[in-house]
């Protein structure tokens, strides 16, 4: 750019007032790459795994159980390649803040997850005990689990038959995901549904939901509608629905992540707003006379219009750069403290591009009305002190 030193020097004539401003677009930026990354990571596609399962569960809530004679007729069903099921336990391990998802799997349940890779011996030795678990193996490292140990899970909705809420379970396996994005699946434990339902109080022969391979990605929305016809006007209507929707309204049942990062984002960029746009005001009234003096030079209105936009821009996307930068070194970092619960390893694309679309509106519109001004100046009142 023909100004662009022009533009520098203006924009640090005040550095302590830049540094500043600069530190606080920053902060809001580095706040942004992290929060919009989750936002996309949860609300997105992500990835290919998992594109050809539907979700078939109750369409009242998720605590309302599915019968067992369900398998047969959606298995019927033109379309469906494979079925398994499952059920939520909700178990715990010594502390309630031990929390994990932990839930009973029928036969072939991980035949539908081919990306869980699991030793086929290990496999093998969990089909054929009853009380066998496999868990993820994030998870069996957090609490020092090995092959062969016996988990103690504490039941906290089914109790045995015999009231205790005891459930000794011993480790048969661990598997492993590939995708980085998705090590947060390896912090579940799966035991099978068969020893739960004979050894629980409550309900038998009952499952939470069935997982539904289809023979092509693309006939999804035809059989999940014939699905649900099986049921339909009965006692225990489904929802069929991809694996990708079912996992986002799971979410929405403990937060709307797009609400709430769209509404802490728009705070602190409103915040951001009335900072940079006191610091573009402040700056041009402290340099009316050299405007005026740039203009006696023969710079036209439009020119002076336009260093100060550019500066004001150029203040804004300097900072949400550093800031965005910042953030893309935190997020590999934060998601591998987190155990791969926070399912993302990178800033993605989606987010970089609103970001630099939010830096370059930003500048405009707190650059607008000092610009303005410094448009309209005339060079008689403003070497006069008026």
């Amino acid at each position: 750019m023909k100004y662009f030193s022009l533009i520098w020097a203006a924009l640090f004539r005040s550095k302590t007032r830049t540094f500043l401003t600069l530190l606080s677009v920053v902060a809001a930026f580095l706040l942004f790459g992290l929060l919009d990354s989750v936002r996309v990571a949860f609300t997105s596609g992500g990835g290919v795994a998992g594109a050809d399962r539907l979700v078939v569960s109750s369409r009242l809530s998720l605590t309302q159980m599915l019968p067992l004679n369900l398998e047969q007729k959606i298995a019927a069903t033109p379309g469906v390649k494979q079925v398994a099921y499952a059920a939520w336990f909700g178990g715990i391990y010594k502390d309630p803040k031990n929390f994990f998802p932990n839930f009973s799997v029928g036969p072939g349940y991980l035949d539908l997850y081919p990306e869980y890779l699991i030793p086929p011996d290990q496999l093998k030795a969990w089909e054929n005990d009853r009380t066998g678990a496999v868990v993820g193996d994030a998870l069996a490292k957090k609490f020092g689990w090995k092959v062969g140990d016996t988990i103690p899970l504490q039941a906290t909705i089914f109790p045995q038959k015999d009231g205790s809420n005891a459930w000794p379970l011993t480790l048969r396996g661990t598997f492993t995901v590939a995708d980085d994005k998705k090590k947060g699946e390896e912090n579940q434990l799966l035991f099978h549904w068969k020893y739960f339902d004979e050894a629980n109080q409550y309900v038998n022969g009952q499952v939470g939901w069935y997982m539904v391979k289809l023979d092509n990605v693309d006939h999804a929305t035809r059989v999940a509608k014939a699905i649900d016809a099986i049921s339909e006007n009965s006692d225990r209507e489904t929802k069929s629905q991809t694996e990708q929707a079912f996992n986002q309204s799971f979410l929405k049942q403990f937060a709307d992540i797009g609400f709430i990062v769209t509404a802490i984002m728009g705070a602190v960029f409103f915040t951001l707003l009335l900072l940079t746009g006191n610091t573009m005001a402040q700056a041009v009234r402290e340099r009316v006379p050299e405007l005026a003096i740039l203009k006696t030079l023969g710079f036209t209105n439009g020119s002076v219009l336009a260093l100060v936009l550019a500066e004001s821009v150029l203040l804004v996307v300097l900072g949400g750069l550093i800031g965005m930068g910042m953030a893309a070194v935190l997020m590999p970092i934060l998601g591998k403290l987190t155990g791969g619960a926070l399912p993302v390893g990178s800033i993605p694309v989606e987010t970089w591009g609103l970001g630099l679309a939010l830096m370059v509106g930003i500048g405009l519109v707190v650059g607008a009305l000092p610009s303005l001004r410094a448009m309209r100046l005339k060079i008689v009142d403003a070497l006069a002190g008026r």
